[in-house]
């Protein structure tokens, strides 16, 4: 397949080189692999509920964990969280989630300055009109202080007005060469690199600001991060802003990220997908893996094929084992990941029925065609491309199930084999 044919998938673009920032021992840019993070939506006053819901996050896989600081007791809460976290043995790095009173919190609350791993700042409602570069210096001094990065996060729900003002009338006088809407994102860019700016001015290094610029609208993102990449060497965080819940937000998030993250744009991302109600906060770090995933960008947990069904697989059995066999690879991660290096490069198949199911399962790692409708009882199982058994009787998932363990544990265990060395 050549270049020019309609069905050629470029590689990815080169990486949009960005300056290196250390997170609390985490790369984000300078080359390092696209980091996930996530943010908890706990009272953080609440110690419990906050530490749970970061261990959580982070046993599903968050690299780093973004926490809301709106208040003195959060603020006096953080500490004790980061020490809490690390009796639980967790070394991720928090990151302080600063509106409005920020500078005043990290003055009064030392502890927490010196806890957090990062600070993220909004210029848009770090203070308003004389305030705003006051307060502004004094979180940038205070990151200084204990050489804390921080994260200066532009949202296009709380766009600095003042700025965006100005960029109106300018264009209104220039004869409205602008859109109303490029408008909008020229301010987005601007704000960023203009806090940026400052911030280096004030005496922050590069190699210790991110930037972000988020909007909740596909197009918008695409073309905002495309331009702050062309003005700009510093580190990128992406993420769509209020992107939706369940499909909605995923396909969303997906789409603008994906796009962003072909063409070498973003350090690390975050999917903000809304909750369901008491839903489970985790599944925005499995879907920020999957996407990475997916794209070829990075490894988490082992991929599984599966058919999708139709006619000849009138059973739901190769649904249930495909789930039942995703379902632990992914709890077992936590654990494999030290116990097993390498497993997340594992390809497991499940499929459904004879028409592709023995190919199928001859590309996988280890795979297994279980039998369609009105097909013999029977289905056989390939491993690293061979036929190696065929599984009959009532236990036919069960069986698959201990054929996968033994296999991780003669490739991946201690004393597994050694393909690929010298």
């Amino acid at each position: 397949m050549t270049k020019n044919s309609p069905n050629y998938i470029s590689e990815p673009f080169a990486r949009h080189q960005t300056v290196g920032v250390d997170v609390g021992g985490v790369l984000v840019g300078g080359g390092g692999d696209v980091v996930v993070q996530s943010m908890t939506n706990t009272d953080t006053a609440d110690i419990d509920a906050t530490v749970a819901q970061v261990a959580a996050l982070h046993k599903a896989g968050s690299e780093i964990v973004r926490i809301t600081v709106d208040k003195d007791e959060a603020a006096a809460a953080v500490p004790k969280i980061r020490e809490r976290l690390e009796r639980l043995g967790l070394d991720i790095p928090l990151v302080g989630d600063f509106h409005y009173i920020g500078h005043k919190l990290l003055a009064d609350h030392p502890a927490c300055a010196e806890a957090l791993a990062k600070y993220r700042i909004n210029p848009g409602n770090v203070g308003f009109r004389e305030k705003r570069d006051r307060q502004f210096t004094d979180i940038i001094e205070m990151a200084n202080r204990y050489e804390k990065p921080v994260r200066i996060g532009v949202n296009w729900g709380s766009l600095d007005q003042e700025l965006l003002t100005r960029l109106m009338d300018k264009n209104q006088e220039d004869g409205f060469p602008m859109t109303a809407q490029q408008v909008m994102r020229e301010a987005i860019v601007q704000s960023a690199l203009i806090s940026a700016e400052l911030a280096e001015q004030i005496g922050m290094p590069r190699e210790r600001i991110i930037l972000s610029a988020k909007v909740s609208q596909v197009q918008d993102l695409i073309a905002v991060y495309t331009d702050l990449a062309k003005r700009s060497n510093h580190a990128l965080h992406l993420g769509l802003t209020e992107a939706g819940m369940g499909s909605k937000g995923i396909v969303a998030s997906s789409a603008a990220l994906g796009i962003l993250l072909q063409q070498g744009i973003g350090d690390t991302i975050r999917i903000s997908l809304t909750p369901e109600p008491n839903g489970d906060r985790t599944r925005e770090v499995q879907v920020a893996q999957e996407l990475l995933q997916t794209m070829g960008f990075r490894q988490f947990v082992p991929v599984v094929a599966a058919c999708p069904g139709c006619g000849r697989t009138t059973s739901t059995g190769f649904q249930e084992l495909a789930k039942k066999i995703e379902g632990d690879l992914r709890k077992n991660m936590p654990i494999w990941r030290t116990k097993y290096p390498g497993v997340e490069a594992l390809k497991v198949a499940v499929m459904g029925c004879i028409v592709n199911g023995p190919g199928e399962s001859k590309h996988a790692d280890i795979g297994i065609s279980l039998p369609g409708t009105d097909e013999s009882p029977a289905a056989p199982v390939f491993v690293d491309g061979k036929k190696t058994a065929t599984l009959r009787g009532d236990n036919i998932a069960g069986d698959f199930e201990n054929m996968v363990a033994d296999y991780i544990e003669a490739r991946f265990g201690e004393k597994g084999d050694t393909r690929g060395a010298a």
